[in-house]
């Protein structure tokens, strides 16, 4: 577990206790009144801390009507104008995302590190392989782990040098084996909060793959304090994803489904009994698992540590309890049945 410097963003404190979802608006930052219906949603949906575009001084208005409508943190996004994240401090934001290299001078450095400071708002430094700074780009050759550190550390150094340390460092790569190699070595070279992300993982299906993939290893070697799934998609969907992958390695609650692939031994229509039970179950409140398995091979022996469960047989199916107790039912009984004993747990 590593040794992480607490950083409070709003009422979350990212220490490593918790690992908080995080997600970005998507409607147009003009769109006041859809970023704040957006912004709702997300939160009901399980959002835990929530950033929007701030691309001109217009955009700043967004923060205060953000505020009124949520609870979570909100936490601005800038690039290149320091103005706009003084302007952003001023209107009450929780966290600004910036890099500090690509706004100038160290005077203006300053600027926003004094607008910070003086309303305990931290700074995450967001380096990915597009930002990389020339020369870091010319000593390596491309953007290595090594190369993205370097900037990431370089950056964190121009924060360090007004005596900033609310700093939260997130180094982010579409490609998934540099990310993980560049979070390991940023989490043995700094005690700052780690923001997990594969960036620009895609559309749905291949973006959560790569997401869980890469989010997913890395938290499981206890490096990171906050996550985004980033989705071509609505971004209720990350949220979504965020929590399965947190459930299936053990970071949070939930009904975990153990169901089995099928094979010519099945009698029932697992598949399509499977989808109902994920549906039912998935915002269930319950630290529990539900196995719905096709037969005796695969039912109750490898679904042993369930809480519940079923074992399809010819036209039928046991239901079975980590308890030993059994009992059969007819198919069409089953997510009935199934559901009434999760509702027991």
């Amino acid at each position: 577990m590593r040794n992480v410097r607490p950083v409070k963003v709003g009422s979350c404190v990212l220490d490593g206790k918790h690992i908080y979802i995080q997600s970005m608006l998507n409607v147009r930052s003009d769109d006041i009144e859809g970023s704040v219906r957006q912004a709702v949603e997300l939160e009901k949906a399980g959002c835990e801390i929530v950033r929007a575009a701030i691309p001109d001084m217009a955009a700043v208005k967004l923060i205060p009507a953000i505020k009124e409508a949520v609870s979570i943190p909100l936490v601005a996004d800038i690039h290149f104008d320091y103005r706009l994240a003084i302007e952003a401090a001023a209107a009450g934001v929780d966290k600004i995302r910036i890099n500090p290299g690509n706004i100038g001078g160290m005077d203006r450095v300053k600027k926003v590190v004094d607008a910070c400071r003086s309303r305990n708002i931290p700074i995450r430094i967001g380096v990915n392989s597009g930002s990389l700074e020339r020369e870091i780009l010319a000593k390596y050759g491309s953007p290595t782990p090594e190369a993205l550190v370097e900037s990431a550390m370089g950056h964190a150094a121009m924060l360090e040098h007004f005596d900033f340390k609310d700093i939260v460092i997130s180094i982010k790569s579409s490609d998934v084996g540099r990310m993980i190699a560049s979070y390991r070595l940023a989490a043995e070279k700094c005690s700052y909060p780690l923001h997990l992300g594969v960036t620009e993982a895609g559309t749905e299906r291949m973006g959560l793959i790569k997401s869980a993939a890469g989010i997913g290893s890395l938290l499981l070697d206890g490096i990171g304090e906050t996550i985004r799934v980033s989705l071509t998609d609505d971004p209720v969907k990350e949220i979504e994803a965020a929590k399965d992958i947190l459930r299936c390695i053990g970071k949070r609650g939930g009904v975990r489904l153990v169901s089995c692939p099928t094979c010519g031994r099945t009698r029932i229509d697992l598949i399509g009994t499977a989808k109902k039970v994920e549906e039912a179950v998935k915002d269930l409140d319950k630290d529990i698992t539900v196995a719905v398995m096709g037969c005796v091979v695969n039912g109750p022996g490898e679904a042993r540590e369930a809480d519940v469960g079923i074992a399809g047989g010819d036209g039928c199916a046991v239901i079975f309890r980590k308890d030993g107790t059994q009992r059969k039912i007819k198919e069409e009984d089953i997510v009935t049945e199934l559901l009434a004993e999760v509702d027991k747990l």
